[in-house]
């Protein structure tokens, strides 16, 4: 089966067959910027494979993520959401892999006209909400090992892959540590038989050891992804 936005698969049909035509795959590599803070977003970006981070970087030059984009979402909510810019964050290619690239225009005009598209967006950025509260609390509350087990969880179901290259220093970035308290969390998950790491090319070799070592903010915000998304039966929209 060809990989899938599972947004895209919630659009009704008729706009999705509209929009289709302004749709282009593209191909995005590790590290690649999306989108600067403070620009005006001019294309959403509906990925397929790979995954991108939300990033806000603090005043002294440090990086944290603050949300994550797989197959199930979309980067660039703010292009019709009642604003046209960010001003803090930046969106940045975590994962290599490809995503469905629209310009910004055609979906206002869809979102502002077609009231079914507009509640399954609406839905969405319910969930991106749920996504911020939860990562506030999974950084006040939980263990730099049961965050890092969970946020490899997360990149897992966005991409779709058991496989990723990431570097130390990348994920340091985005779980907001030092690198060598990733360093020991992946040992710790390495020990557990839950992850193979050599080099910056990490493999998931036990999905169910990897469940049982995270904390529960994984299985949350998946429970109300689907709550208010559900996966359609169906297949994709072609």
């Amino acid at each position: 089966m060809p990989p899938r936005n599972l947004l895209l698969d919630r659009l009704p049909r008729d706009v999705y067959a509209r929009i289709k035509s302004d749709l282009t795959r593209v191909s995005l590599t590790h590290g690649q910027i999306l989108h600067r803070a403070g620009e005006e977003i001019r294309f959403l970006h509906f990925p397929l494979t790979c995954m991108v981070s939300i990033t806000l970087m603090t005043a002294d030059g440090r990086t944290i993520e603050t949300g994550a984009i797989g197959n199930r979402g979309v980067a660039g909510l703010n292009a019709f959401m009642g604003g046209h810019e960010t001003t803090q964050t930046e969106y940045i290619c975590q994962v290599s892999g490809d995503t469905l690239t629209i310009a910004a225009e055609p979906l206002k005009v869809e979102f502002n006209r077609n009231t079914e598209m507009r509640t399954v967006l609406l839905k969405y950025t319910q969930v991106h909400m749920a996504e911020i509260s939860q990562n506030v609390a999974c950084i006040s509350l939980h263990t730099l090992e049961q965050r890092f087990a969970r946020w490899l969880l997360e990149v897992r179901e966005r991409t779709q892959s058991d496989r990723f290259t990431l570097t130390q220093e990348f994920m340091a970035q985005m779980l907001g540590v030092r690198r060598a308290g990733v360093t020991v969390a992946a040992l710790a998950l390495k020990e557990r038989g839950a992850i193979e790491y050599v080099r910056g090319d990490l493999k998931i070799s036990d999905v169910s050891a990897l469940q049982k070592l995270a904390c529960e903010c994984y299985l949350a915000l998946k429970d109300e992804y689907d709550r208010l998304l559900g996966v359609r039966d169906s297949g994709s929209l072609g």
